[in-house]
C-alpha cells in the first residue's frame, strides 16, 4: 500500500513525492518514541520509572519487559503482513 501512494504522489509531482516521505518519516518517529520496551520510547520509560523509584531496575525485569516488546512487535508485523496479503490477494 506505501509503494502504491508512493507511486500516486510520484504522479503527481516531486513535492508530493516529498512531502509523503516527509510524512512517512514522521510517522516513524512517532512509533518509534511508544513506550514498548525494544523502542526508544520504552527506554525513555525505564529512565523514568528508574528515576521515580531512585534504584535501577533488575536485569531480570529489563530482559522479561524486552521479550514482551519484541513479542508485541512481532505480533503487530505479523497483523500487518495479514492485513496487505489479504487486501491483495482477496480485495481487487
Amino acid at each position: 500500500m506505501i509503494a502504491e501512494m508512493a507511486g500516486q504522489q510520484a504522479k503527481e509531482g516531486a513535492a508530493s513525492l516529498i512531502f509523503f516521505i516527509a510524512l512517512l518519516s514522521i510517522n516513524l518517529g512517532i512509533l518509534n518514541f511508544l513506550p514498548i520496551p525494544v523502542l526508544d520510547g520504552g527506554h525513555l520509560f525505564f529512565f523514568l520509572i528508574e528515576a521515580v523509584i531512585r534504584r535501577p531496575l533488575s536485569i531480570r525485569v529489563r530482559e522479561l519487559a524486552q521479550q514482551v516488546g519484541i513479542a508485541a512487535l512481532a505480533l503487530l508485523m505479523i497483523l500487518v503482513f495479514y492485513n496487505d496479503i489479504t487486501r491483495i490477494f482477496f480485495t481487487g
